[in-house]
């Protein structure tokens, strides 16, 4: 005896979706999984990718009263696609656009930094250049150029602004606050900031690196 899945045209429609969107699922935890192996090339898979979200969406959109909840429906027919859920419900975008963005906000944040770390080698020069010699004037801007180079990932733990500002901010450290720096001393700061600003600039990439 033939048993039939649905009694009308609506249920018929219903089960083909409910199958369809079984498949998606499936597919784009296949997917997934040969992106990261390196199966397929990262253009082949973000345009794969985009075609199965899209598919997603007007599926489950059209499903939201049957199928309120994916992750429900994943874990009823015990799908074990956990990169899919991820992909299509939590992140909703392929995985190389993800990368994309990623990186433009660390380049965005890093040129945020790099201008701090400039105005603070300026700044700090300049004051020296107006005899603002007082430890209780010259220790917040070092302390504040030390903070911004310690920000810079490109730079590294030996560089030598980071070096030279952690000696001078110990020696700061042990004389008061209304103490001054000598002739001598403000000279010797000067020319190590200005040796450690040409430094820095000379270890920024250069948009062809």
């Amino acid at each position: 005896m033939e048993v039939k899945l649905w009694n009308d045209k609506r249920e018929r429609e219903m089960y083909d979706n409910l199958a369809e969107l079984f498949a998606i699922i499936k597919a784009t935890e296949k997917l997934e999984k040969a992106y990261v192996r390196d199966i397929i090339s990262a253009a082949e898979y973000e345009t794969e990718c985009q075609k199965l979200i899209a598919q997603f969406k007007t599926l489950s959109s059209t499903l939201r009263d049957t199928v309120p909840n994916i992750e429900r429906f994943h874990d009823t027919y015990k799908m074990d696609c956990p990169a899919a859920l991820n992909r299509l419900v939590t992140s909703g975008v392929p995985a190389t656009v993800e990368h994309r963005a990623a990186a433009a906000m660390s380049s965005v944040s890093s040129a945020a930094v790099v201008a701090e770390c400039v105005q603070n080698f300026i700044t700090a020069m300049d004051s020296l250049k107006l005899n603002m010699i007082a430890v209780d004037q010259v220790y917040p801007l070092l302390s504040d150029l030390s903070s911004s180079l310690n920000k810079l990932s490109i730079l590294p733990v030996d560089f030598e602004g980071k070096t030279k500002m952690r000696e001078w901010l110990s020696r700061l450290s042990k004389m008061g606050a209304a103490d001054e720096l000598t002739e001598q001393q403000a000279r010797q700061l000067h020319f190590d900031l200005e040796s450690s600003y040409n430094s820095f600039m000379a270890s920024l990439p250069t948009d062809g690196s």
